[in-house]
Order: C-alpha cells, then sequence, then structure tokens
C-alpha cells in the first residue's frame, strides 16, 4: 500500500521548479510526484491486480534507448495485452532498427498534387490515428496559384471535384527536420532523431507537456487529448514501437516515415496512396536514388527555410 503524502503540492512544485531550470531524466522529474501520491492515484483509479501492475510496470519502465532486448521483450508483450484488453484485437509489436547507409528523404511535386487528400485517408489507417477525436499527421492545404501565402491557404476546401480551377495543392506533415526545434525543447528527451533521419518518440516516455507541439513551425504534432478511438475492424495489427501502435492518451505523436515499413524496405502508405505519383521517397545518401537525382535536376524548396530547421522534405515545380 501507498502511504498518503500531505505535502504533495510542495513535492509537485519543487519538481516543476527542476524542470524549468534543466533537463531532467523522466524517471527523476516523475519521482516527486510518484511519491506525493501519483502512484497512488493510479493504482486506485485501476480495477484488478493485473491493471495496476501493468500501470505501475508502465510507469517505471526505461527509456527505449536503455531498455535491453528482455526489457523489449516484456514491454511489448505488455504493450500487446493492454491492446488486447482495450480494441479486442490480436497484433505484432516490431522494432526494426535504421538500416546503414540510409537516410530517407521525401520529395513532393506540386505540379502533381492533385489535393484528393488519398495520403491522408492511407496514412490514417496505416497509423492508427484516432477517427475520434481525429488525429491526422498530414494536412493538405490549398493554395491560389502564383501565391505562397499560406496564412491565406484553406485546408478546409471541399474535396470531391479536385483539383479546383486556379488552385494547387501542398501536403504538409512531419519535415524530419536536421535540426529538429522539438528535440530540443522535449525536458525528458522522449523524442530524437534517428540515424537514417527520422525523428521519433517514445510514448511511454512522453509525459505530454506539449512544448514539442509549441516548438514545431510545420503543425506536425499533435496531442492526445481522449483515449484514441479506432474501430476494431479498422486497426492495423502490423505495429512498430516507435511509430504505428496504438498511442495512449496524454501523449504526443506525429509522422515517423512509416518506419515500421520503410526500414523493411517499402514505401511509405502517404506514396503507395497518391493516384498521381506526386510523392517520392527514398535515401538521400544514393546517388543513384529517385530524390537524390531530383534534387540535382530540379529547383527544389523547403518549408521556411528562414528557421534553419533543415528539413527533408523537398517540394517541387515541374
Amino acid at each position: 500500500m501507498f502511504r498518503k503524502d500531505t505535502r504533495w503540492g510542495e513535492r509537485i512544485k519543487k519538481s516543476l521548479d527542476i524542470l524549468l531550470q534543466k533537463k531532467v531524466d523522466r524517471r527523476n522529474f516523475l519521482k516527486g510526484f510518484f511519491v506525493a501520491g501519483t502512484a497512488t492515484a493510479l493504482a486506485a483509479s485501476t480495477k484488478g491486480k493485473s491493471l495496476k501492475q501493468e500501470t505501475l510496470e508502465k510507469f517505471l519502465q526505461n527509456h527505449y534507448k536503455e531498455m535491453s532486448e528482455e526489457d523489449k521483450k516484456n514491454v511489448f508483450a505488455r504493450i500487446k495485452r493492454e491492446i488486447k484488453r482495450d480494441y479486442d484485437v490480436d497484433v505484432t509489436l516490431s522494432d526494426p532498427k535504421p538500416l546503414p547507409g540510409v537516410k530517407f528523404a521525401y520529395c513532393l511535386n506540386l505540379s502533381l498534387c492533385n489535393g484528393s487528400r488519398y495520403c491522408v485517408e492511407a496514412c490514417v489507417k496505416e497509423n492508427n490515428t484516432s477517427r475520434d477525436p481525429q488525429i491526422q499527421y498530414i494536412k493538405v492545404l490549398e493554395i491560389d496559384r502564383g501565391s505562397m501565402n499560406f496564412e491565406k491557404a484553406d485546408r478546409y476546401y471541399d474535396g470531391e471535384s479536385v483539383p479546383h480551377e486556379g488552385k494547387y495543392y501542398i501536403p504538409v506533415q512531419c519535415q524530419q527536420c536536421d535540426n529538429p526545434p522539438c528535440v530540443k525543447t522535449c525536458p525528458v528527451q522522449a523524442t530524437w532523431k534517428e540515424p537514417d533521419g527520422i525523428v521519433v518518440i517514445d510514448y511511454d516516455w512522453c509525459i505530454g507537456c506539449r512544448y514539442c507541439q509549441v516548438a514545431c513551425p510545420y503543425e506536425a504534432r499533435s496531442f492526445n487529448f481522449a483515449t484514441p478511438s479506432v474501430p476494431k475492424d479498422e486497426i492495423n495489427p502490423n505495429q512498430s514501437y516507435l511509430s504505428n501502435r496504438i498511442r495512449p492518451r496524454g501523449v504526443m505523436e506525429k509522422c515517423t516515415f512509416c518506419l515500421h515499413r520503410t526500414r523493411k524496405g517499402l514505401y511509405p502508405a502517404c506514396l503507395e496512396a497518391c493516384p498521381t505519383g506526386a510523392r517520392k521517397f527514398g535515401n538521400i545518401l544514393d546517388p543513384e536514388s529517385e530524390v537524390s537525382r531530383i534534387l540535382k535536376e530540379k529547383k527544389v524548396f523547403v518549408l521556411k527555410e528562414e528557421l534553419n530547421t533543415v528539413p527533408q522534405f523537398f517540394y517541387y515545380f515541374d
């Protein structure tokens, strides 16, 4: 049993003061809350011994980078049990590693994009994002031809009869920056950039402070305000710890270039769904790859270049 600590307010304030002063280890940051009564609340609000145990296991688990293979085996087993319990679906949970000599990049031909939003639909299905409330990693902006004023772009345009006369479309998602401000602002190192260029999130380590969401100039991160709602028959059972597994409530999430696919030699789901071939994806370190050829032959640009985030998502016109 946990004892009630009447000094919880003082301990919470102390933990917050530490957070504001410097980046700290997640466990040390949460220790004050844990001792002060958070663990008591978690245990009290959960029904059944097994649920209490799973809650505490998740609360105390190591950072992804610190987990041994045995740790991962236990954590992955727990996650699969949780998904089975909450959604009544059996899933696989993989952990594909970055491939040596590979750095992923995306190129998008705006002359071909027709604004159909098929990429958005495919992304939602592939990545098990919540349907209610809706979370979408890709937003497609409709802009007047000849303009680059994104402030006046329409993201809620009627998609039934696209493309519209005098308009062009620019899909925006995580830019997988080489200098990602979201990573710098995370106080507990729950997000980082992998060797293959993909910025990932350890959802079980995220504390939901949303600093990264504020820091991202591309509005590419979403916060789970509620428990994700995904119909049982629409759940993608092929899941990965750092990408498309069903996320818990209260954490951040974002596009991961479908790393559970791309690290296995497949294309991102959004690319496969594109009806016009506007999307190109590949290894920027391979001089013979399609993305390398585009960067050499086309006049590409990135969004908000002046911010020096160094995006690895490139746009161009024919």
